[in-house]
Formats: C-alpha cells, sequence, structure tokens
C-alpha cells in the first residue's frame, strides 16, 4: 500500500507540516522521509528536462515512487514523455494519464501503443461515457482510476472531495484492505496540510 499526496511543494503547508524555516529545497527530502510516494501533477502542464526528473529522484529514498500525470488529449508528447520519465528510475510508480473528453478508443488504443509497455499506466476518465472500458484496460495491464471492481495489476485511488470523517477513511480502508495487488492512493491538496493529515490516518487504518 503506498499513500501519499497530490504533490508537496506548498509553502502553505508550513509551518503545519513542515518544520519553520524549512526551504522549499528541502520539501521534497522532507516529505519523502513521512510518505513513500507522491503525485507528480506539474508534468501535465510542462514536462520537465530530464535533469529536473534525475534532481527530484536524487531527493527521495529507495522505495520511494513518483506518480507523474500524462495529459492525454497531447498525443505528440508520449514518446518524450516516455522518454524523460524514465529518467526516475526505480523511483517511477504509476502514471496517470487524464483523458476528460468523451470516449474515444482511437485516442485510447493509440495510447496504450505508443506508451512504453513496462508503464504502470492508471487511466484518469472523468466523461460517463468511458464506463465499461475497464476490461480493455485490465487485457493491456492498465487500469481506469478509482475502479476498484474489476481485474487488475494494480490499484490507482485518489480522494478529491474532503472533508473525510474517520468512519469514511475506514470505510474506504476496508476495501482497499481486500485488495491483493499493489494499491497507490492519494489525496488532493488544500491550502492547509490537510491532505497529509488524511493520508497519515488513512495508511494507519490500511496497516490494521
Amino acid at each position: 500500500m503506498h499513500v501519499g499526496a497530490s504533490g508537496w511543494s506548498y509553502p502553505s503547508w508550513k509551518p503545519g507540516f513542515y518544520p519553520a524555516g524549512t526551504d522549499a529545497r528541502e520539501f521534497l527530502g522532507f516529505y519523502a522521509r513521512q510518505f513513500d510516494t507522491v503525485e507528480l501533477n506539474t508534468t501535465g502542464y510542462r514536462l520537465p528536462a530530464e535533469e529536473q526528473f534525475r534532481r527530484w529522484a536524487e531527493q527521495v529514498p529507495e522505495g520511494f515512487t513518483f506518480a507523474p500525470k500524462l495529459p492525454g488529449n497531447r498525443a505528440r508528447m508520449v514518446g518524450e514523455f516516455s522518454a524523460r520519465v524514465r529518467t526516475l528510475g526505480d523511483r517511477l510508480g504509476p502514471v496517470r494519464v487524464q483523458l476528460i473528453n468523451a470516449r474515444d478508443e482511437g485516442m485510447l488504443e493509440l495510447l496504450l501503443g505508443s506508451l512504453d509497455p513496462d508503464l504502470k499506466l492508471a487511466f484518469d476518465l472523468g466523461h460517463e461515457s468511458w464506463a465499461g472500458i475497464e476490461p480493455r484496460l485490465a487485457e493491456a495491464g492498465a487500469v481506469r482510476v478509482n475502479d476498484l471492481e474489476h481485474e487488475a495489476p494494480f490499484r490507482y485511488v485518489r480522494f478529491r472531495e474532503p472533508p473525510y470523517t474517520d468512519d469514511e477513511l475506514e470505510r474506504r480502508a476496508e476495501r482497499v484492505r481486500a485488495i491483493d495487488v499493489p494499491v497507490y492512493a492519494y489525496f488532493r491538496h488544500e491550502e492547509k496540510p490537510t491532505a497529509l493529515t488524511y493520508a497519515a490516518r488513512f495508511r494507519e487504518l490500511l496497516e490494521r
């Protein structure tokens, strides 16, 4: 079970999470001592240089993973994306592929055929027309974000609607505990470091 937040570089998390006086350049290293995974959403807006990926990888311990975001509608960057995220080495976790438009199986097949087949792909499909696509994703070794029902090689869960009660987290943890494949779970960033409070509590509940 891998639990974390959707990002780490938030000055407003100091001093609630990051100690007062912590330099922003030290945020990632501090975060990685508390959690073992994080969503890397900046890659959905601009693809960083390989050197930036190397610097991130060097700041985290063995066993830590990044979950970079790929905007699926930007098909021209797919090849370059695969090559650059590989710079993370063994710190590369699942890749969240976001498709916000209505169902387009041609685009899906293009992505599945173009991305490195060794990547763990989690498709974030917001439109309701994608219902029923889960078996095709499983066939390709991929998964749909927040799908816990269909067969899949791993799970990718995003918590997007805070606040969460302890009872709600316990119910969600009970479902996840029953899954026998790797699970990656991420809590949405807010101005205060509530995502980290929820993540720590959810991790605690999972370990029961």
